[in-house]
């Protein structure tokens, strides 16, 4: 899997839940709630003031390395 800023977040924790690290880092606690689920990355980071860009090359990363 290759994650964009486009990818659902319920997607990717689906594919690897161990993504999960990534998004709490950065303050996203609610994965777990079904609105959550169903956001893309870039909007999640928009509502949260964290760059996209830079949590989607964080989790690329960590899945190239698995």
């Amino acid at each position: 899997m290759t994650v964009t800023k486009q990818s659902i977040i319920g997607d990717v924790l689906d594919f690897e839940p161990e993504t999960a690290q990534f998004f709490f880092a950065i303050g996203m606690h609610c994965l777990g709630c079904p609105a959550s689920r169903g956001e893309s990355i870039e909007d999640a980071c928009a509502v949260h003031g964290t760059d996209a860009d830079q949590l989607v090359e964080a989790i690329n990363n960590f899945l190239a390395s698995k």
